[in-house]
């Protein structure tokens, strides 16, 4: 099993306006095979060691110093904590508090030390989380699934759901007539599939209600299109898996399941690249760091594509958006694109953790702008 705890908008928000003496943020990858996790652990030593060789080295508190690692080391210790991973974790501590996410994504090991912490492999799991929800549809099933990564679809218990349509709405002599005056004949039919499925969408409501998880659906004919028109879940998919999913098991749900969510995740990064390349033409886009800093700072990117490895040591000016870089990554300095990502994402951008390859030009980052600068 897969234990992901992927973080909220607002928790989001919280991580970015953090401000220390000392944040370590530390992306290790790790296993949800429990007998091979060891391997990780050794891993996240190591990576304590060099966020507290930087610390050391920029002369930082002994008494705040020893807090932070003792926090650090207790949860190296918590055998109980790494009997549950995921495919990453993401730790975030100063000397005061300390921050898991189980990420089903592959992360680059890697640690940051300075004054607020790094966020932006952290929106790689959001932008791609490899996890969806399946609705398997049809007259005779209503059932709800969840994918994570790697790992098999499983079966999500909804009190709600209807079972199947005869049950849920009935099935009517072909002479009866509906309220409305309309005959019973394939009519009917048609009704009383509207009705099982408006059923099945209130039913699914509590459940989806405020999450951006994508909803794949497995349905044919008449009562995949019916669900279509009905859903009010908005990150319903438009690729549909288009079998009847009744001799379906979950393991073909999944593969099914997958290439649809790979396929749409390429549509969307697609769309934006489009559309950076028209808003570039109209001066609305940008790839120099130093620009994006300066329309970060002002509440000026409406989308941003942002290379989740690249790294550009430095400061960002908290009033103007001027940029400082430097030549060493320590303790004080932080990565200025990582910087320009937060504040993009406060000021109510779309922000897309990315690989380099899915970035205009091949830069570290793109941005499309509110209005032309």
């Amino acid at each position: 099993m897969l234990y992901v705890d992927i973080p909220t908008r607002n928790e989001f928000s919280l991580l970015a306006n953090q401000r220390a003496d000392a944040c370590v943020s530390i992306y290790l990858k790790t296993t949800p095979v429990t007998q091979d996790v060891q391997a990780s652990r050794i891993q996240m030593g190591n990576l304590i060691k060099e966020a507290q060789t930087q610390l050391e080295a920029a002369a930082f508190d002994k008494r705040r110093l020893s807090a932070l690692l003792d926090g650090l080391n207790n949860l190296l210790d918590d055998d109980e904590f790494w009997r549950f991973q995921a495919n990453s974790l993401a730790v975030f501590s100063t000397p005061d508090s300390i921050r898991t996410y189980r990420l089903a994504n592959d992360l680059v090991s890697t640690v940051q030390v300075s004054d607020r912490y790094h966020l932006k492999p952290l929106f790689r799991a959001v932008t791609f989380p490899h996890s969806a929800f399946i609705l398997a549809l049809s007259e005779n099933s209503a059932r709800l699934f969840e994918l994570n990564a790697d790992q098999p679809a499983s079966e999500i218990v909804v009190l709600e759901l209807p079972k199947d349509m005869a049950s849920s709405v009935g099935r009517a002599p072909n002479s009866e007539r509906a309220f409305s005056g309309r005959i019973h004949a394939m009519e009917g039919h048609n009704v009383r599939l509207q009705q099982y499925v408006r059923q099945v969408d209130a039913a699914l409501r509590p459940i989806l209600a405020g999450r951006e998880t994508p909803l794949v659906l497995a349905a044919t004919g008449r009562i995949a299109d019916l669900f279509k028109q009905t859903c009010s879940y908005p990150a319903l998919l438009p690729e549909t898996i288009a079998d009847s999913p009744d001799h379906l098991s979950e393991a073909e749900l999944t593969a099914r399941a997958r290439p649809i969510l790979d396929n749409a995740y390429a549509r969307q990064v697609a769309d934006i690249k489009a559309l950076f390349d028209k808003r570039a033409g109209e001066r609305r886009g940008t790839t120099d760091i130093s620009d994006a800093a300066r329309a970060a700072t002002a509440g000026a990117i409406q989308t941003l594509l942002v290379d989740i490895d690249a790294v550009a040591a430095g400061f960002v000016d908290d009033e103007t958006g001027a940029v400082s870089f430097v030549d060493k990554d320590d303790a004080k300095a932080y990565d200025i694109i990582d910087e320009i990502t937060a504040r993009a994402f406060a000021s109510g951008a779309t922000v897309l953790g990315v690989r380099k390859k899915d970035i205009p030009g091949d830069h570290e980052l793109a941005a499309i702008l509110r209005y032309p600068h």
